[in-house]
């Protein structure tokens, strides 16, 4: 499988921020996409969530629509930019393919945080050498509306269990020195976004403000990452061999070219 092309595209990225990325697991890159880039993705977001199947039914924390980039053409062009994808690869340092998207909406007035959480140990993996979230936020996303935080070095802490969202105390029952480390809370203008490490705990405040919070994430994975077998929606039905690596056209190589 070929990676898609970023000849010619400028990461967007220093060596500060592959530092900082590299030391705290999570990174802000302002603008990664333009204002009016957001505002088209936005709409575009809000146009596939009216028909697109919620893959959180009944959740109070967020509606999650995965995989958008196979059924919306203009969400496509968000999941596979090259801009975002060039400073993804930058920030890893190694190969990458794409995972899956998704989008997360918080409605007005949800009550419900996202809990903190460490993303890879939901995920049939194995072998990973690194791995990263871009969370893109395509209306202003201020610490009312629903904006995360971040607990700076968690990433090291790596073999735990699957977290649960809903409960706040649950990741630090597996990890209870995190309790008591550092948080780092980064509210985000629409086109702003977040790198963070797939290990690095994170969580989101409820959205206490009358518009919805609306987000694209798109998960980056180690090229050589291979498949254990289990159970996933964005693999579940594949046919996938357990043992070797994500070989499928629903998981793109990214990479310059």
């Amino acid at each position: 499988m070929r990676p898609l092309p970023m000849r010619g595209v400028t990461p967007m990225i220093d060596e500060k921020s592959i530092s900082a990325y590299r030391r705290d697991g999570v990174v802000r890159i302002r603008n990664i996409i333009t204002p009016e880039e957001a505002a088209r993705f936005r709409d575009a977001a809000v146009e596939e969530s009216n028909r697109a199947s919620d893959y959180a039914p009944g959740s109070a924390i967020f509606n999650q629509y995965v995989n958008v980039w196979q059924q919306n053409a203009v969400l496509r062009e968000l999941t596979l930019h090259p801009r975002v994808a060039a400073a993804a690869t930058a920030l890893a340092g190694v190969p990458l393919k794409i995972w899956h998207d998704h989008l997360l909406i918080k409605p007005p007035h949800n009550g419900a945080a996202t809990e903190f959480h460490q993303d890879a140990p939901y995920w049939p993996h194995s072998g990973s050498r690194q791995s990263l979230s871009a969370w893109i936020a395509l209306v202003d996303v201020p610490v009312e509306r629903g904006c995360m935080t971040f607990i700076p070095g968690s990433h090291d802490h790596q073999g735990l269990r699957a977290q649960d969202l809903a409960d706040r105390d649950d990741l630090f029952r597996v990890a209870p020195d995190l309790q008591w480390e550092k948080r780092l809370t980064i509210p985000l203008k629409a086109g702003d976004c977040t790198f963070h490490n797939a290990y690095l705990a994170h969580s989101a405040t409820p959205n206490l403000t009358d518009d919805p919070r609306i987000a694209h994430v798109t998960i980056y994975i180690d090229a050589e990452t291979t498949y254990t077998g289990g159970g996933h929606v964005v693999t579940d039905g594949l046919g996938l061999p357990a043992g070797q690596s994500l070989e499928h056209a629903n998981f793109p190589r990214v990479g310059m070219t």
